[in-house]
């Protein structure tokens, strides 16, 4: 077998044994595995032992693995937090473009003695970074912290205006009108952003609403990315940019816990960037470094201006924004790798001619770029390990002290299952709700009548619950299952949810009856009696991802319920993970109570509160509750504080009202922590002084 090898079987065979054995091998190094893959690359490349050939396969697959990190950076980013903290996103852009740019101009005007036009594009490349340590920081599951969305929006902002100067340059060295040129060039961008914003957005809903197949949703999202890319490099931008751009206009459409989201992760950390990785690598030709004086001279440069005038923008920023001195770090060691953003503009002055045969760019600097990549993508791939290492713990403290210390820890979802329509639909809902930091999975439940047929149904429901298994292994969430026969269904929910000690159910309204019956069904009238946890039943009527605002209506004395806080504290992760609104509609102090839950223990929420006097004027709220809608209905047992009679017509308005509405109603547990142990905002807010509280208190001094 001769070198470079050219046989495409054993050019994936090498790429993917690189893939799997450089991260372990790093691991023992205690190096980050980013640096393997590049260093990997360097070995098997051309300047290396010409193992392969940088082929057309690494230019695909790097190109599709760059796409790939900026998409699902723009997929984890919180974008609530982005519209809320617009201004620190643009500060922190502008500042990590203008200070290395400033430094890099000067020092090339300097000590290298460059043109106007060289320094500029000089300057260009050193403003700009690329993400190449977004994939540690997405192993940490770091992608929403308020400093990760900084650096990813920061480089947006700040390659983008490279990109800009770097037009500009090329502009100037053509014939014709630059004027016209740029103005031609500005609408192309304005067309194209405004275009993906209106069009994106309305095909994903009606398409994730007609075709729920994964294989389906995953190549839509996928086309979607590379449509987006092909059309800004169209309007002569860089394909990244189209790419982020794609990611957050999908954001709220694919939740966090999503299978969809674990199949683009589980992709792209797989195959495609890694092969960017390997590819960045091949680039790389470290005996360049030896070719004269000149290199070295620009790689140093390149080197101290580049990494100073990026920690410069990262400490400055944290420090005026006062965050922890851990946000810092994270914001420099994202901001600092400098890799297809600098070869992209280099490649464009290697194009532009200033005599002839004469470039804007020449070898030197040619030269000097590429040991800079792999210099800062050495220093980054560090500190971004080192940072995302103490995020974490610190984040991790945060939980356990944080909200989920004021909501019980016995948490163990059971979802009885019947419908094959509804299953799937049941457990991407328990999954929205579920406690991750917990790890207890949820139990999947098949009750089968005792009859004649139920041989056959049991079987049925077996294979229905190995599907929900294949589910929740997709999204990394552990399932249990159970198929029993009962000669009562509501006997047999009953008995599994004690024998599994669970928490609460959440059943579909196919699983028991329709919104029909006044009583929501005979099995839901026996729950009711023999369970005091929490029950929830849905009527889910078009994917849960598509959802843009949970119309929450509460009872007067909701707050006097035990399970307050646990239906508060669902309903909040779930609308977390779909990037939906909140709505309260109620009038007592249980939606006070809350709005100050949500605003404190989930402020990346959007909230806003009507005031609602009687679930008699439920008819009212028609037209204020569209179809991607989810309603939701806190009603109460017989006999408890929030009951009242008014609940009994609750299912005659859904039905003759809501017919064509998402709904769910939340019976609250009747066994939990007392109100008066929760403290759930400021010292200066609780509820110390509320009538539970004040008898409580009474009655221990009267004992």
């Amino acid at each position: 077998m001769t070198l470079p090898i050219e046989n495409p079987t054993w050019i994936f065979f090498i790429v993917l044994m690189i893939i799997l054995f450089a991260p372990m091998i790093m691991r023992r190094l205690h190096i980050p595995y980013i640096l393997g893959m590049i260093l990997s690359g360097i070995i098997i490349g051309p300047y290396g032992f010409n193992v392969l050939a940088n082929d057309s396969s690494f230019e695909i697959f790097g190109q599709v693995g760059l796409f790939y990190i900026m998409f699902l950076a723009a997929l984890e980013m919180d974008t609530r937090s982005l519209v809320r903290n617009v201004q620190k996103y643009l500060f922190f852009g502008l500042t990590t473009f203008i200070i290395p740019f400033l430094m890099a101009y000067i020092a090339s005007q300097i000590w290298l003695n460059y043109s106007f036009a060289q320094g500029l594009m000089f300057a260009s490349i050193l403003s700009s970074n690329t993400l190449i340590a977004y994939p540690i920081v997405s192993r940490y599951g770091l992608g929403k912290e308020k400093c990760v969305n900084l650096s990813v929006g920061g480089t947006m902002i700040a390659l983008l205006l490279s990109l800009i100067i770097v037009a500009g340059v090329a502009t100037s060295f053509d014939k014709g009108d630059g004027f016209l040129s740029w103005c031609i060039f500005t609408l192309k961008i304005l067309l194209f952003g405004v275009g993906a914003i209106l069009f994106i957005p309305r095909l994903t809903r009606v398409f994730l609403r007609y075709y729920s197949d994964s294989v389906s949703q995953f190549i839509f999202v996928l086309s979607m990315m590379f449509f987006s890319a092909a059309m800004a490099e169209v309007c002569g931008i860089q394909g990244v940019l189209g790419a982020f751009l794609s990611g957050l206009i999908l954001n709220r459409y694919i939740p966090h816990v999503s299978p969809l989201m674990n199949r683009i992760e589980f992709v792209g950390n797989a195959l495609f960037i890694p092969y960017f990785l390997i590819g960045v690598g091949m680039l790389i030709n470290v005996q360049s470094l030896f070719s004269g004086m000149e290199t070295i001279k620009v790689v140093i440069v390149m080197v101290l201006i580049g990494t100073i005038g990026k920690a410069l923008a990262a400490y400055m920023t944290n420090y005026l924004l006062h965050m922890p001195k851990s946000n810092g770090h994270m914001m420099f060691g994202l901001t600092s790798a400098h890799a297809a953003g600098s070869i992209a503009i280099i490649m464009v002055g290697t194009r532009l001619e200033i005599a002839p045969g004469v470039f804007l760019m020449n070898d030197d600097i040619l030269n000097g770029v590429v040991i800079m990549i792999l210099i800062t993508c050495v220093i980054s791939s560090f500190i971004t390990e080192q940072a995302s290492k103490t995020l974490a713990i610190e984040s991790r403290n945060m939980i356990d002290t944080g909200r989920d210390a004021f909501v019980a820890d016995d948490e163990k979802i059971m979802v009885p299952v019947k419908s094959e329509a509804s299953a799937e639909k049941l457990v991407d809902l328990a999954a929205l709700m579920l406690n991750r930091t917990l790890n207890r999975g949820i139990i999947a439940l098949n009750v089968v009548y005792d009859d004649a047929d139920s041989a056959l149904k049991q079987r049925e429901g077996r294979i229905m619950l190995e599907r929900l298994m294949k589910q929740a292994g997709s999204m990394d969430m552990r399932m249990q299952t159970q198929s029993r026969l009962a000669t009562n269904v509501a006997n047999g929910i009953v008995h599994a949810f004690k024998e599994y000690d669970a928490s609460e159910i959440i059943v579909g309204s196919h699983e028991i009856e329709d919104f029909r019956n006044n009583s929501l069904g005979n099995t839901l009238d026996s729950l009711i009696a023999q369970l005091n946890r929490q029950i929830i039943i849905t009527r889910i009527l078009r994917p849960l991802n598509t959802i843009r605002m949970m119309d929450i209506i509460v009872p007067d004395k909701a707050e006097f319920e035990p399970g307050f806080y646990r239906w508060v504290e669902k309903l909040s992760r779930m609308a977390e993970n779909l990037s939906c609104r909140i709505t309260c509609y109620g009038s007592g102090k249980a939606v006070e109570m809350m709005c100050n839950y949500i605003h404190h223990r989930h402020n990346k929420i959007s909230m806003n509160r009507t005031e609602f006097a009687s679930f008699e004027d439920l008819p009212s709220l028609t037209n204020e509750i569209k179809d991607d809608h989810l309603m939701v209905v806190v009603v109460a047992r017989k006999g408890t504080l929030s009951y009242t009679s008014q609940f009994e017509k609750l299912t005659l308005f859904i039905e003759k009202y809501y017919s064509d509405r998402s709904v769910m109603a939340i019976y609250p547990d009747q066994y939990g922590q007392p109100i008066d142990e929760i403290s759930f905002a400021d010292p200066q807010e609780q509820d110390a002084k509320s009538v539970w509280a004040i008898f409580r208190r009474f009655f221990t001094k009267r004992k």
